[in-house]
This record gives C-alpha cells, sequence and structure tokens, in this order.
C-alpha cells in the first residue's frame, strides 16, 4: 500500500497541512490561531533575551551564543495533532479489547500514540465545499454519506481528509468560528471505517460536528470517535489547514505525517504533508 501510495505524486511539489504553533502564552499569539476555547494553547518558549525562557542567550565560546528552544505544546482542539487509539473509549475496554484501566496520568501502556510509527498512504482530498459550490460549509451541516461517495471512493489504507472550509471563519470572526463547526455525520465517518481507510483527517477540531458549546450533539452510540478510533482503530487527524491544497486541484496525492514518539500519549502535534 505504501509503495502504491507513492506514485499518486507526480510533481513533487510539497504542502503543508498544518496550523502554525505561533508565540508563548505570555504574548497575544497563540490566539491569533484558530482554537477551541477553553483549553491551553499552544507554547513556545525560546531562551534569547528572558522575555519568555531563562535568562538570555547562552554563551557557547568565542563570543558565540545561542538561542535554544524550549517547546511546549499542547494538541487536543488547539493545533495539528493525531488522535492515539487510547485517546477515547466507552466501557472498561479500549480499541481491539485491551483494558480502559492501561490508562493512567503517567500515560497508557497500551494504544499509545508511539505506536502509530510513521504514516504514509495515499490522500483523497474530500472537499466537500467546493463540491456544493460553497466557500465554507455552515457550522450546522453534517456531511452525509451519499455525499462523500458523489466526491470519492476511498481504498484500503488511504486518508481520507475532509474540507470544511471552516478555518477561514476565524478571520472573519470569532465569535462565529465558536458558534459550531460543520463537519462527518455518523453514517459518514461508518462509511469511510467500512472502506477500510487508515485515518481521517480534516481541517475543523473534531472531526464530527460541534454544537455551540463545543460538543458532539450524537449520543454514544454516534459519537464519532467512539465510531473510528474506539471500534475500527482509524487515527484521527484534526484542524489541519487545507487552503492551499484545495487551492492545487489535486484529489490524490502522497499523505506523510509521524507523531511525536511520546510514550503513552493520548495524541500528539505533527505536520501532516501533501506531496503533489
Amino acid at each position: 500500500m505504501v509503495l502504491d501510495a507513492l506514485r499518486s505524486a507526480t510533481t513533487g511539489e510539497v504542502l503543508s497541512l498544518a496550523m502554525p504553533i505561533r508565540g508563548a502564552t505570555s504574548s497575544p499569539a497563540p490566539t491569533t490561531v484558530p482554537h477551541l476555547p477553553g483549553r491551553p494553547l499552544p507554547q513556545h518558549f525560546m531562551s534569547v533575551d528572558g522575555g519568555d525562557y531563562a535568562a538570555g542567550a547562552r554563551p557557547i565560546g568565542d563570543g558565540l551564543r545561542v538561542a535554544d528552544d524550549a517547546l511546549l505544546v499542547t494538541h487536543h482542539g488547539t493545533t495539528t495533532h493525531m488522535d492515539a487509539l487510547c485517546h477515547m473509549w466507552s466501557g472498561d475496554e479500549l480499541y481491539n479489547g485491551h483494558p480502559a484501566a492501561r490508562v493512567r496520568s503517567y500515560g497508557a501502556t497500551r494504544c499509545g500514540i508511539e505506536r502509530v510509527g510513521g504514516v504514509v498512504a495515499r490522500g483523497v482530498l474530500f472537499d466537500v465545499p467546493r463540491h456544493l459550490g460553497l466557500d465554507h460549509l455552515p457550522a450546522d451541516h453534517r456531511i452525509t454519506a451519499d455525499l462523500l461517495a458523489d466526491i470519492a471512493t476511498p481504498r484500503p489504507g488511504d486518508v481520507a481528509v475532509i474540507r470544511t472550509g471552516w478555518p477561514q471563519v476565524w478571520e472573519r470572526s470569532r465569535e462565529e468560528y465558536w458558534s459550531g463547526q460543520p463537519g462527518l455525520s455518523a453514517p459518514a465517518g461508518r462509511w469511510l471505517a467500512a472502506h477500510d481507510v487508515a485515518a481521517v483527517a480534516a481541517d475543523n477540531a473534531a472531526i464530527g460536528g460541534l454544537d455551540a458549546r463545543g460538543r458532539a450533539e450524537e449520543g454514544l452510540a454516534d459519537d464519532l470517535h467512539l465510531v473510528l478510533l474506539h471500534r475500527h482503530g482509524v487515527h484521527l487527524i484534526e484542524l489541519l489547514w487545507l487552503e492551499e491544497l484545495a487551492a492545487a486541484g489535486r484529489t490524490e496525492f502522497v499523505f506523510v505525517a509521524a507523531p511525536l514518539r511520546i510514550e503513552g500519549g493520548t495524541g500528539s502535534p505533527l505536520t501532516p504533508l501533501a506531496i503533489l
């Protein structure tokens, strides 16, 4: 599947699909990137002038000095990230029958993000707004399985990349961005799982839609994190930036992503790449 996926590249152009991690929380910079309210913002500390971290750039001899990055990031709801299979479950079991008791404050000894390794797959872009003649989907829009099928049919091992266009709303109105979010319906998630995709990636914050409180409206049987992560072992990648990819007009490409090897982590920041 990996070797077949590599054939999807034709021009060699590389696009980043990640949101930026911008500034330290001692400045207003992190708030300028789309995020869910009430979550810790991504933080970037740098020891150079004492303004953010430490006392200044450290000397290394012969008049040379070096500025070190002390990078601390959070992911769920605030920056581009991948969810591990231990991120969400129902009852007493994680994905594949592993006991949920293996998830503790010191990490998960089963289904942690370090188990993912690297993802190299054929990416398939489902540009839903363009298909409907819109700039972006309305906040209450839930993408159906039939609509996905009208756009493309993924193969086993593909990464389904879902564009809602919702990040564009951030620059127009923070209040509108926080009023809800469009996303996949539960039947659409089951349709992707039935096609045996390796991962589902989207430019919204939760793959599925959110209401004005930032919560999924579906019950447990239809919660997309439970449908995809817990029941089918399909990894989720959220808060992508897909505008340049959409502008390129390519529906198939090589998708590359590697989460940090955080042992027992429930997820990881990452920079997905599209190789056209």
